[in-house]
């Protein structure tokens, strides 16, 4: 009898969830407000942003693991990429964008109900909903996949798995919700153009703990772990620079001068910080490294990110060129100081970069940049705004301490039900092989 009910209920539910839409659909108004450009310049960056992961961050992630593990590398973007996107559909962009509690959005738009061909969200009022919906998947995708690269060579595939759908509802939607979504960091003025808080601190921050937890890979310091093939990592770093334009481009939401600002500061700082991280190594160790130009690019690339809509081209040169630096330090003497395995740098490069972005993007805000296009103008410290410094200063410490605290909490619930690391025979013997049962070259 409890199978016949649950049976019952199983399709009650299925004929309800594939009515909904129907149900709900709003009728067509009368005038549309979308405009055309608008829209299609967020399908690009909406694609651009998509490419970053799939093949970019693949790519990138998988030149710098040995030959035994690249395919498994390569799998974690691609199932990141899979997880997030219908459990984005399911319930995060609603509970991230819909609503008005100052922690946590609503339900409302569970499966995109009720979104219908000409509705628009409150935070993009030129372009349907439904691509707005999908633009800000994108950025909770790579959010997740730059994580792995902190585990990488030794985190059990089922274990990322379970990670990504947790840490997905309990740190991620929380801050996008915040900081984008109408929560209580945007009602007190806080600003986080494209992702330095929401993308880079989590990512970084959720990688270092992840490092910590899960230990360094065996032999560590002491065998060779060097890449596998820098021409990849290399033709990864191409399509995610050009991605980019359509992080931090797209963020904008539009066709516009501030849109153009944003790509143009993004480029400049991607330039810096690649020249500045190898000019370092060049005095350091007598050569520049093509892993330290690429190295470089992605600091310069993330550390703009936050300021990107608020600055001036020549910002975008300072801020790229501090993130080399910074950058450099925190994944070189940082991390051998403290003595943890960042397989990839996610917190060096990342976790500081988006600490340092979100911090210079209250120092270096532009009002007559912000107030392009119509908005009320944002000042930064160099225009005698020092409040905006500390809000993004108070802002940077809660996102971190959430994530510590929430990456914490899934790691451990996940290694209660399928342990974090894969077996040292595992580890020794490859990940694609073990993990996945293949071989690059069989």
């Amino acid at each position: 009898m409890s199978r016949q009910l649950s049976r019952l209920s199983l399709a009650a539910w299925a004929v309800g969830l594939l009515s909904l839409p129907a149900q709900t659909l709003p009728a067509l108004a009368a005038e549309s407000k979308i405009d055309a450009a608008d829209t299609g310049f967020m399908i690009l960056a909406t694609a651009l942003v998509l490419m970053m992961t799939l093949p970019g961050l693949a790519l990138f992630y998988a030149g710098m693991v040995r030959k035994k593990n690249v395919l498994a590398t390569m799998a974690q973007s691609l199932a990141a990429t899979a997880i997030v996107s219908l459990l984005w559909l399911g319930a995060g962009y609603s509970l991230a964008f819909r609503g008005e509690g100052a922690l946590i959005g609503d339900l409302s738009a569970a499966m995109f109900a009720g979104i219908g061909l000409d509705s628009v969200s409150a935070f993009a009022r030129t372009i349907p909903e439904m691509l707005f919906g999908a633009y800000q998947m994108t950025f909770a995708v790579i959010t997740c996949a730059l994580i792995g690269g902190a585990t990488a060579e030794r985190f059990k595939f089922s274990a990322f798995v379970l990670f990504c759908v947790l840490w997905l509802f309990i740190v991620y939607i929380p801050t996008a919700h915040w900081v984008w979504g109408g929560g209580f960091l945007a009602n007190w003025g806080f600003i986080d153009f494209a992702g330095g808080t929401v993308v880079h601190i989590n990512a970084g921050v959720a990688g270092l703990v992840a490092a910590l937890m899960i230990g360094p890979r065996s032999g560590y310091g002491k065998d060779n772990l060097a890449p596998f093939d820098l021409s990849m990592a290399f033709v990864g770093l191409g399509l995610i620079w050009v991605g980019w334009f359509g992080f931090n481009g797209g963020s904008a939401l539009g066709v516009g001068s501030r849109a153009v600002y944003a790509i143009v500061a993004t480029h400049f700082s991607a330039s810096a910080g690649a020249l500045v991280w190898a000019g370092i190594e060049w005095v350091e160790r007598g050569r520049p490294s093509v892993l330290g130009l690429i190295s470089g690019a992605v600091a310069g690339l993330g550390t703009i990110t936050p300021a990107s809509g608020y600055v001036l081209p020549w910002h975008g040169v300072v801020i790229g060129a501090i993130a080399g630096g910074v950058c450099y330090f925190a994944s070189t003497a940082l991390k051998a100081r403290l003595r943890y395995d960042d397989t990839l740098d996610v917190f060096g490069v990342h976790g500081v970069g988006g600490i340092l972005g979100t911090l210079l993007a209250g120092v270096f805000a532009t009002a007559s940049i912000s107030a392009a296009n119509g908005e009320a103008g944002i000042s930064g410290l160099i225009e005698g705004n020092a409040y905006q410094l500390a809000l993004q200063a108070a802002g940077a410490v809660l996102v971190t301490a959430w994530c510590a605290l929430g990456s914490f909490a899934v790691l451990k619930i996940v290694d209660s039900l399928v342990d974090l690391r894969v077996s040292p025979d595992d580890e020794r013997q490859g990940l694609d092989l073990a993990l996945h049962g293949e071989s690059l070259h069989p």
